[in-house]
């Protein structure tokens, strides 16, 4: 066998062996030990990496973390049994592992936050919310003679979506407010100056009204709205801090289909009378009314990618839980059974059976988090599945608050998306944010 053989049997060997290695359980573990790892205050976790050696455990405060049931900052530890961690206090550590005690096999940073627990909710609630402003949603023509038709909100550069917040500097987000102004400035042959929010920017336009000879009115030639209603179900009531979180996605306007930007809001109480089941291709729904509309649960503050959110001063009615429970990050949700809390019928909030079927590694916000799957015999007999006014229902696994109910798949309405409940505890203000979360689509 010549030199150029040789290295190539050498080659293909080492190849064999690397492959025969990546099979073996050690390498498995350790292709999947965590180089960073997020706790709650007086949370446990175990590490495995399932390798028949000892090894120096260092860790730079041991105040914040214990390692086997000891405090002290360095100790001998087997590989071969799971190396179980205790979070002390909320605060950041380090732990190191070394083979023999020099050779460096594994650095975990260990980042602890103060413990936390929400009441999870599940009660069908009614929503009802005002714009910060006037929302355009469509253009219209104004006969100002028996041959002549113009829009002068077209004419302007006033676009579908567009929020007037203003007019003549005047703070306006009431339509019933807007007939005066227009009136006014049509009679005095003078120009409306106009401040629009257009997505994340903000200018000021001037609009000239038209005198609608067939309805004898002046007119902006602009179909508006203030104003939005719906029924979702709520997620989470946090009581240490007094907010809630609901709904799991934004709330947009049906016309344009652009995010509802909130000057205020409030959620009531809602009955469920009956469900029109989800077929595939037609998505069923809910059908609820307001209940005592005089009794707001909630005042809505928010509107985001990941729901409503807003004060709440008590747990609201037909709640299965007294107390909160704990939430998990969203790298602790796995694939496998869980359950969903909602309202089928009146306003008793059930539990029913769902299994997570796939799970989207996020590190940073992003919606669609998971693909669940309803399972409860029961639940899709009278719904077929999520239907519309689910939103928001929370997901329960292994005792922790995980995420919340977002949308269906309308060709397979047994199956639907759900969001991280980190997400939605952020935008609550109830959770911190990292410096790294910037809303990414997956």
């Amino acid at each position: 066998m010549n030199s150029k053989q040789s290295k190539r049997f050498l080659g293909l060997l080492l190849v064999f062996f690397v492959c025969m290695l990546s099979t073996t359980a050690p390498f498995q573990y350790f292709s999947t030990f965590p180089s960073e790892i997020r706790l709650f205050s007086g949370q446990q976790k175990e590490l495995r990496l399932n390798m028949p050696v000892m090894a120096q455990a260092v860790i730079d405060h041991p105040d914040i973390i214990s390692v086997n049931g000891t405090s002290q900052p360095s100790l001998n530890v087997s590989l071969r049994e799971p190396i179980r961690l205790k979070t002390q206090q909320s605060g950041q550590a380090e732990l190191k592992l070394r083979l023999f005690g020099k050779i460096p096999l594994k650095t975990v940073k260990v980042n602890v936050v103060p413990d936390l627990k929400v009441i999870p909710g599940g009660q069908t609630i009614g929503v009802k919310v005002k714009s910060a402003g006037i929302l355009v949603v469509g253009h219209h023509l104004v006969a100002v003679n028996g041959q002549r038709k113009v829009s002068p909100g077209e004419d302007a550069n006033i676009q579908m979506g567009d929020l007037i917040t203003r007019m003549n500097g005047k703070f306006l987000n009431d339509v019933t407010k807007v007939a005066p102004v227009v009136t006014a400035a049509g009679e005095s042959k003078q120009p409306i100056e106009l401040t629009i929010k257009r997505n994340q920017s903000e200018f000021t336009t001037q609009l000239t009204p038209a005198y609608d000879v067939e309805e004898k009115t002046w007119r902006l030639g602009l179909y508006i709205r203030d104003s939005a209603a719906g029924v979702g179900t709520l997620t989470f009531y946090a009581p240490d801090q007094g907010v809630f979180g609901a709904l799991g996605h934004v709330i947009t306007d049906m016309d344009t289909q652009t995010p509802i930007v909130v000057g205020d809001g409030e959620i009531v109480q809602s009955n469920v009378t009956s469900i029109s089941k989800s077929q595939n291709g037609e998505p069923g729904e809910k059908k609820a009314y307001f209940l005592k509309e005089s009794k707001v649960l909630g005042n809505v503050e928010r509107n985001t990618h990941f729901g409503i959110f807003g004060k709440m001063k008590e747990n609201p009615d037909h709640s299965l839980f007294k107390e909160g429970i704990p939430v998990a990050f969203a790298e602790d949700v796995k694939i496998g059974p869980a359950q969903i809390l909602t309202v089928i019928d009146g306003q008793q909030v059930e539990r029913f059976d769902i299994e997570i079927a796939h799970v989207t590694h996020q590190s940073s916000p992003a919606t669609k988090g998971m693909v669940i799957r309803i399972t409860d015999p029961r639940l899709i007999d009278k719904t077929g599945g999520i239907v519309q006014g689910m939103s928001g229902s929370p997901i329960i696994q292994n005792g922790k608050l995980i995420g919340a109910v977002t949308h269906v798949f309308v060709n397979d309405p047994k199956s639907g998306y759900g969001c991280f409940i980190e997400w939605m505890l952020q935008d609550a203000g109830v959770m911190l944010r990292s410096s790294n979360t910037n809303l990414k689509a997956s």
